[in-house]
């Protein structure tokens, strides 16, 4: 699959990541042996569930060709969607682009634009 993935993250684990030149995980990734994604029809729904009410966030997107096809897979998770993993470090060199993730007056995270 090609396009863009997504990573919601607090913005200091992000800010260490870069720093870093990869990101190796947030703690529930390190636990489960891969890095969470989710794809732009699946990523609101991830931030209400995993994020609710939480500041201070960033939205990561994810150049997949720039990834190792061998360790992404898209594995069924949340109703039987197939949700994007990573079985390797996600190298800085892959994203496409960082942002803040806003909470809006409805308390729902502030989007905006997805490819």
């Amino acid at each position: 699959m090609a396009g863009l993935i997504y990573k919601i993250s607090p913005r200091g684990e992000w800010a260490h990541a870069a720093a870093a030149g990869r990101f190796d995980g947030a703690p529930v990734d390190l636990a489960d042996g891969f890095i969470h994604f989710s794809t732009a029809a699946q990523v609101k729904e991830t931030a209400a569930r995993h994020f609710a009410n939480q500041t201070e966030l960033v939205l990561a997107a994810i150049r997949v060709e720039a990834l190792d096809p061998a360790a992404l897979r898209w594995e069924p998770s949340r109703g039987g969607d197939l949700f994007p993993h990573l079985y390797a470090p996600l190298p800085m060199s892959a994203v496409a682009f960082v942002r803040d993730l806003p909470l809006g007056p409805d308390g729902a995270h502030q989007f905006g634009e997805l490819a």
